[in-house]
């Protein structure tokens, strides 16, 4: 009798020393209390430990008391907790207004390739006007420059590279924002998945502007705002029949 409650002793001690050096909690946001925050990364500062909450908010991380955690989430306020007990948390994440301010382009960084010459171009001529009334300033002002067809030339190949940057862009959208790929992170499917994907395609120049860019945190923040949204605003709106004549 004794070497069995010796063997249940051995047994149950990791267990309730395990559940002593760790701590639970759930995030939510913080206007709506009831909305559970998902993929929030919670990170305890002092042995480096890391957790994402769970779908319902939730999340256990390894830990003990004095210990301070660190919770961010892509367009939140990040927060931390000085834990001065172990008993589950209930924290709520403010939005981080700034992350939404339009952005301003107050400068610009003029490509070098645009100055540089035109492989194809023909040397241009010296039309000579010497001997003509008027040619002044030491001889630095007269004749005519021809260089014809470098402008439009450098325009034309300016478009064709644009071009190509956008096809790289959208093909790399395509590629990437399929419903397989949507489906895994926020598990939609059938209609809603469609709509969603339809409302929220990762716009052209947001991918252009961050790069490298972070699909699966767009996804996840796209489908919180989705949700938030009254069910008639999460379709698109049907185009209008035209009457026949």
């Amino acid at each position: 009798m004794q070497k069995k409650l010796f063997l249940l002793f051995i047994l149950i001690l990791p267990l309730k020393i395990w559940a002593q050096s760790a701590v639970s909690g759930t995030v939510y946001d913080f206007d709506d209390k009831k909305f559970p925050l998902q993929y929030v990364k919670v990170k305890n500062l002092t042995n480096n430990q890391l957790a994402l909450t769970r779908a319902t908010g939730q999340f256990t991380i390894a830990a003990k008391v004095g210990d301070l955690l660190e919770l961010s989430f892509m367009g939140y306020h990040t927060d931390t907790l000085y834990l001065i007990n172990l008993s589950p948390k209930l924290i709520y994440l403010p939005e981080n207004s700034k992350a939404l301010k339009q952005v301003d382009i107050v400068g610009a960084k003029v490509n070098s390739s645009l100055l540089s010459p035109d492989p194809e171009a023909r040397p241009y001529t010296r039309v000579a006007t010497d001997g003509l009334q008027g040619k002044k300033n030491g001889d630095r002002a007269g004749g005519l420059l021809f260089n014809l067809g470098y402008g439009k030339y450098k325009r034309q190949q300016e478009k064709i590279r644009l071009l190509e940057e956008r096809d790289q862009y959208l093909n790399e959208i395509n590629e990437v924002f399929t419903e397989f790929y949507v489906s895994g992170l926020v598990k939609l499917k059938g209609e809603d998945l469609k709509n969603f994907m339809a409302l929220y395609r990762p716009p052209e120049e947001l991918v252009k502007s961050e790069r490298p860019f972070n699909y699966a945190y767009y996804t996840v923040q796209a489908y919180h705002t989705w949700l938030k949204l009254p069910p008639e605003q999460r379709k698109l709106s049907s185009v209008p029949k035209l009457k026949a004549d």
